[in-house]
């Protein structure tokens, strides 16, 4: 596996690759990398001839009081993790390349991005459209994968990169799970075990909304009062959004329509911030 750490470096190698012929997948990452990212390494090693894992903590799409600071950045690990996957570049650029002094240009999303995440974050997507639209720049892929976990930045890239004609296919991963249910995230090494324990009641009101909908409820207010509530009874979960959307728009929504509606729940455990989704 070849590690890439400049911009010239990634744009002339990209640039290479595409006149060989060769078909491009990449695979954006903050490293910390757990198996849910190695499982978007592994779909990204069946529908390309090369895969690039960038690893780049983007300082733009953290709010000030975040943790942009103690973000976990373990390169070594990440590196053999990778390779281990299938991955065949790892692009390591540096926050002064990407961010150059006197940099001023972003891009924003004015639609998918308002709600959920865009209310309690709302300079979070302003970051991740920016630094994903630089990506696919730099690195030129023909595919870029992602989870379904991230599911309104799911939504909000594809829009994005319909809007810019900018011509790269999305694939979605689906969300990867520990053995306990909750979700795989880098985060989750921020949750002590009590802390962890508390934390299952989001994929339990996920699996909960799921049930209530094979046996045919659709009305939205039980759905999400039922969520709310089970999240209610652990102390240390402070919900911050649990709402059904639809799963493109993430506009809210009077009634499930079953594969195109989500549950999307985002929650404070204790001082550990958590997002998780199931499509109802």
């Amino acid at each position: 596996m070849q590690t890439i750490p400049t911009l010239s470096e990634m744009q002339t190698q990209a640039q290479a690759l595409r006149t060989q012929g060769r078909r491009i997948a990449l695979v954006p990452t903050m490293g910390a990398l757990h198996d849910g990212h190695l499982s978007l390494v592994r779909l990204a090693a069946t529908r390309a001839d090369v895969v690039v894992v960038s690893l780049f903590v983007n300082p733009t799409q953290f709010g000030p009081s975040e943790d942009f600071s103690r973000y976990p950045r373990e390169l070594e690990s990440d590196l053999a993790k990778c390779a281990a996957a299938g991955a065949h570049i790892m692009f390591t650029p540096g926050v002064e390349e990407i961010y150059p002094k006197g940099y001023s240009t972003y891009i924003t999303e004015e639609t998918v991005a308002k709600p959920l995440e865009g209310v309690s974050r709302p300079a979070h997507f302003r970051g991740v459209t920016t630094i994903v639209a630089k990506l696919f720049n730099l690195v030129r892929p023909h595919l870029a994968v992602f989870g379904q976990k991230d599911a309104q930045q799911v939504a909000v890239l594809k829009k994005m990169t319909a809007d810019l004609h900018l011509g790269v296919e999305l694939v979605i991963g689906p969300t990867l799970r520990d053995a306990d249910g909750l979700a795989m995230s880098s985060r989750n090494r921020y949750l002590t075990a009590t802390q962890r324990a508390d934390a299952l009641a989001i994929p339990r009101a996920l699996r909960r909304a799921q049930e209530m909908v094979a046996a045919g409820e659709r009305r939205v207010d039980r759905l999400v009062a039922e969520a709310t509530h089970l999240l209610a009874q652990h102390r240390r979960v402070r919900v911050i959004y649990a709402a059904i959307v639809d799963r493109d728009t993430m506009e809210a929504v009077r009634e499930v329509r079953p594969g195109q509606t989500l549950l999307a729940i985002a929650a404070w455990v204790d001082e550990v911030r958590l997002i998780d989704n199931e499509i109802l």
